[in-house]
């Protein structure tokens, strides 16, 4: 059998859908004429006739009911296949909290679309984590447990997630590092996590405290690089401000860390090649954050 020219079978795949030349002719943007010769030929090819010519239009014979079944289930599978290709390379929607966007995301934007030139990242910023199961090219970057359930889903730690005091180099402030008690009377930055009230309840102190609140851990940071005072956050999201020395530490939770930052997507689409290459991208900073931090644990420990 000769090699079957791929452009009759779409010319076919036409005719049999609309069961008219004519009409598959003006879909196609060509004759009439050109229509019937390219199905002519093909039937050559095949050595079956595939329709039969009526005054109305055309009828397929059996052989020619087979042929469309599998020419519609070809164009199924290639359509599946290309809408892969264009969701791989086209857009990831990543979910995450909004300090987390504006602290640790929004300073790699520049390194993301460098690495991921054909990608289209789109943000999804919620107060909480999403109580439903992750879609094709969606990851999320979440607080958890390792014992947090998530079916339909595969999870990477990405880090501890440990707390850190902090404000700017210009504060005044006592020498650190500094103990807890010392903290505590400085002008604290609270978001709503509310961990210095935690921590004031804890220390046991009944005194009134300089306690100015925001509703996000980014906008307390913000405050803190003003110097307006003392906020506390995961040292994930202070890394990149105490790298540029818009702020300092004071002062780092003994407490062992009780959840950790991951970073989830589906389980149930197994093909995701690009969405695996964002999430090795993303576990590479944390990588690179925790060389930082060791670094400059032993630097301080030499000086």
């Amino acid at each position: 059998m000769k090699p079957i020219n791929l452009n009759s079978l779409r010319v076919f795949a036409c005719v049999a859908q609309h069961g008219n030349l004519q009409r598959a002719a003006e879909v196609l943007n060509l004759t009439r004429g050109a229509v019937s010769q390219r199905i002519k030929q093909l039937e050559i090819d095949l050595g079956v006739i595939l329709l039969e010519r009526q005054a109305r239009g055309v009828s397929l014979t059996p052989e020619g009911l087979r042929c469309r079944d599998a020419v519609d289930k070809a164009l199924a599978t290639l359509e599946t296949v290309f809408t892969e290709f264009e969701q791989d390379e086209g857009q990831i929607t990543l979910h995450l909290g909004s300090s987390t966007a504006a602290k640790w995301l929004m300073p790699r934007m520049e390194d993301f679309a460098t690495r991921f030139p054909r990608i289209s990242l789109r943000t999804e910023v919620h107060t909480r984590q999403l109580s439903r199961d992750l879609a094709r090219n969606e990851i999320a970057i979440w607080p958890g447990k390792v014992s947090d359930p998530k079916p339909f889903q595969n999870a990477r730690r990405l880090t501890d997630i440990r707390l850190v005091a902090v404000c700017s180099p210009d504060f005044p402030r006592p020498d650190w590092p500094m103990e807890l008690e010392t903290v505590l009377n400085l002008p604290l930055l609270q978001d709503a996590h509310r961990t210095w009230e935690s921590l004031i309840e804890g220390a046991g102190h009944r005194a009134l405290h300089k306690l100015l609140n925001f509703d996000r851990s980014a906008l307390a940071l913000d405050a803190a690089i003003e110097g307006h005072g003392v906020a506390i956050a995961p040292t994930y999201i202070v890394e990149n401000d105490v790298l540029r020395k818009r702020l300092v530490e004071l002062w780092v939770s003994p407490s062992p860390p009780t959840e950790q930052l991951f970073v989830s997507w589906s389980q149930e689409h197994v093909r995701q090649p690009v969405v695996l290459r964002v999430v090795d991208w993303i576990a590479s900073e944390f990588e690179q954050e925790r060389t930082l931090e060791n670094g400059r644990k032993m630097a301080g420990r030499s000086a």
